[in-house]
């Protein structure tokens, strides 16, 4: 053992207290994901694991939809004559079903869906009408529970802005 000479010893408990001080008076560290896993009790038999959000339904991505979306389809006027008409003029109605959208004078065929909801859809979709054939990005979303859908065209022969049509009666 070392012996320390007396002008040495008060600056050496000096400097022993601060570190022992400054160790004390930092917040401890908190443990990882795993170690939390591990310090959660055991459940009883029968009963189902607390989850640490891994693997669980919220974290995972949700499908994607196969086709438009139920809320999606009907009937939509961009204005009210546009359901009532019978005279076959109604320029803005818009009627959607499973992988269609029919326009006044165009239809346009679902292609690829890039995402898509209960309410929401986006996707490719292939256009005919008036001896012509042209492809836009569509976006589609009901925000009200289907009183009323969205459009947002994208593409190099897309209209700027987006449509807000009402669901006829």
């Amino acid at each position: 053992m070392m012996k320390i000479g007396n002008a040495l010893a008060p600056a050496l408990t000096v400097s022993l207290l601060a570190l022992g001080l400054a160790a004390c008076s930092k917040e401890p560290a908190k443990p990882t994901a795993e170690e939390t896993a591990t310090m959660l009790p055991e459940p009883a038999p029968g009963a189902t694991a607390p989850s640490s959000g891994a693997g669980s339904a919220s974290s995972e991505p949700a499908a994607v939809p196969s086709a438009i979306p139920a809320a999606l389809q009907g009937r939509w006027g961009l204005v009210d004559a546009d359901c009532t008409s019978t005279r076959g003029d109604a320029k803005g109605l818009l009627t959607v079903d499973a992988d269609t959208l029919k326009f006044y004078e165009s239809v346009a065929k679902l292609g690829t869906i890039k995402s898509g909801s209960a309410t929401a859809l986006e996707g490719e979709f292939a256009f005919t009408g008036e001896g012509q054939s042209w492809n836009l990005d569509v976006a589609l979303r009901s925000p009200d529970g289907g009183k009323t859908l969205v459009r947002k065209d994208t593409g190099p022969d897309a209209m700027p802005g987006t449509l807000t049509y009402a669901k006829c009666p």
